[in-house]
């Protein structure tokens, strides 16, 4: 740790920048507390800036998201774009934002930088979803776009996300070479900032106007694959205190579903997410008032968008009458499921999903002729990769990740919780026209294409020792990983820090996935196992899938039994052999 000294004159130096009344309070309290952990915890370093951008705890300090983070890293995005692109000024930057606490004060920021540097700023005058931010980029053929959102982290969060032109978030290159001009940002005072007023008379502002909205929407109407198809099923959803109702609710509206319920006192934007400890739909309790609301109007199916609108939860009511709650991977197979069966003949269709989700996927598009592959984690690789298959003739289909984040097709280059819902709305509907459901669905694709179920399990590891044991067991997981656990042979191991895959012949390959901290062991049946250290927190984290075929006479219930059995026996045996030293078999 920095001694006090240091750190003082780190946070002296910093207020003399700092535009924002209340971080330049938060750092004076701290200096005159003395407070050195507090000190510490502000300037032990800047926010890393990466393929997700920024994302950080509101407050004062380089490791922060505040006011003078926001306007560096506009900065060297800005001149990273001119650097790259010599038609950025005229392209310019759409850039959007959330309801939470001061997103609509970084994007100002953000717009004043990007016009103080002759470039043209495309600004939404009000908050809006990510996926729409990501449809103005290649709606307007912006160079980049730049969203202010912490998706969703708890209220004391905010980030910044950025999009390149092509309208898919930044990978490497771009990410490390736009870090370098952040570092090379000299002092704030001395950045060309440019108000509005002077920006617009300028014309280096630009309002993005309803029109943009409308466009957006009209795509998503055209989504439909059955169009006639009866809309009676009732709906309850949740903004979760986010952007997404008027988008989503006229995206269902348009497509004919009028039995539309939504939480009211969620569906406003609001920073401090009053009525959830977690505004994050995958956590326990953040459905409660949706899942009261889907009792008391007798719906078929429950949609939630998280706070910035681009993940999607789902649950739907069974044949007893229970609402259901979709994992994420049971949704984005779902989806393909209905696009590719109900959908329109196309040139070599792709389907796309995070080396983290569920194989069923591959199942799927292999019983439609469709091509499947796996990407890193995240839309980022989803999309980029995506766009390297259309460029050689293919058609995507839909991109999804377990984390509940779907895209379907290119309207827009990211996960998109609108159109997904709208998709989503449609498919349960058509289900439910002929006799069925989304949870009797689900039954028929296990009978059809086997049962798969998946389980994350963390290590948690804090501290130093902590880190070396989970470096330690990545290692040995690499040197000596088995061939054979609980009874089923190892086909191949995947290495991606080496980026080859190793047969039981011996035999390397190359892999096509870009070097990552995984390792990947594909079993005989269907089954999967992998690990990876989580980027962000001190956990080892774990993956199993497995694949059940289900007998002509087994029901439901029988064969999740026999999936979790099968699931608890490799999750001993394989992390028995690499925390305890234990054979796996």
């Amino acid at each position: 740790m920095k001694s006090y000294a240091e750190l003082e004159a780190a946070a002296e130096a910093w207020l003399l920048e700092d535009p924002d009344p209340k971080t330049r309070a938060e750092l004076r309290a701290l200096l005159e507390a003395r407070d050195q952990d507090g000190l510490w915890q502000r300037f032990s370093g800047p926010l890393e800036f990466g393929t997700a951008g920024l994302r950080g705890l509101l407050g004062a300090g380089p490791h922060r998201m505040n006011r003078v983070v926001v306007q560096r890293a506009t900065a060297g995005l800005v001149a990273y774009l001119l650097e790259q692109l010599p038609e950025a000024r005229e392209r310019g930057v759409a850039i959007g934002y959330d309801g939470r606490r001061m997103s609509e004060v970084f994007a100002r920021d953000a717009a004043e930088v990007v016009a103080g540097a002759g470039v043209l700023a495309r600004v939404f005058p009000h908050v809006a979803p990510t996926p729409l931010v990501g449809f103005a980029v290649l709606d307007q053929g912006a160079a980049a776009g730049i969203v202010i959102t912490a998706s969703h982290n708890p209220p004391d969060y905010n980030g910044y996300k950025v999009f390149w032109g092509n309208g898919a978030q930044i990978i490497p290159p771009h990410d490390e070479g736009i870090a370098k001009r952040i570092a090379a940002v000299g002092a704030l005072a001395e950045l060309p900032r440019m108000a509005r007023a002077e920006a617009e008379a300028r014309g280096l502002y630009q309002s993005l106007d309803e029109a943009l909205e409308r466009r957006y929407l009209d795509r998503v109407r055209g989504m439909g694959l059955e169009p006639d198809v009866p809309k009676d099923i009732g709906i309850a959803y949740t903004a979760l205190h986010g952007v997404g109702a008027p988008y989503t609710e006229t995206a269902l509206r348009e497509a004919g579903f009028e039995r539309v319920a939504s939480v009211a006192a969620q569906r406003e934007p609001d920073g401090e997410f009053p009525t959830v400890s977690f505004p994050n739909p995958e956590e326990d309790g953040a459905l409660d008032m949706v899942l009261a609301l889907a009792d008391e109007h007798g719906a078929d199916l429950i949609l939630a968008n998280d706070p910035d609108a681009d993940r999607l939860a789902v649950a739907a009511r069974d044949a007893s009458g229970e609402m259901q709650r979709l994992s994420g991977n049971e949704t984005g197979c779902l989806l393909a499921h209905y696009l590719l069966e109900r959908g329109p003949a196309r040139d070599k269709p792709f389907v796309l999903s995070s080396l983290v989700s569920s194989p069923m996927l591959g199942v799927i598009a292999e019983a439609h002729g469709a091509h499947w592959e796996e990407t890193l984690t995240g839309h980022k690789w989803i999309q980029n990769r995506a766009l390297e298959l259309e460029a050689e003739g293919g058609t995507f289909v839909l991109g999804y990740e377990e984390a509940l984040g779907y895209g379907v097709g290119n309207l827009v280059r990211d996960k998109d919780g609108v159109s997904a819902a709208r998709v989503m709305a449609e498919l349960a509907a058509y289900y439910k026209s002929k006799g069925g459901g989304v949870i009797a669905e689900l039954e028929n694709m296990a009978r059809r294409y086997g049962l798969f179920m998946s389980r994350q399990v963390s290590l948690v590891l804090p501290g130093d020792d902590g880190a070396d044991r989970i470096r330690n067991i990545m290692q040995a997981a690499r040197d000596d990983g088995p061939w054979r656990v609980a009874g089923h042979d190892v086909l191949t191991q995947w290495d991606l820090m080496d980026r080859r895959r190793l047969d039981r012949a011996g035999k390397y390959t190359r892999t096509q996935l870009p070097r990552s901290l995984v390792m990947c062991f594909p079993l005989e049946g269907g089954h999967r196992i992998m690990l990876r250290p989580s980027g962000t927190e001190p956990k080892l984290k774990y993956y199993f899938d497995v694949r059940v075929e289900l007998e002509a006479s087994e029901s439901m219930a029988d064969a999740r039994q026999r999936g979790e059995a099968l699931m608890d026996e490799l999750e001993g045996k394989f992390r028995g052999r690499f925390e305890q030293g234990r054979c796996p078999d």
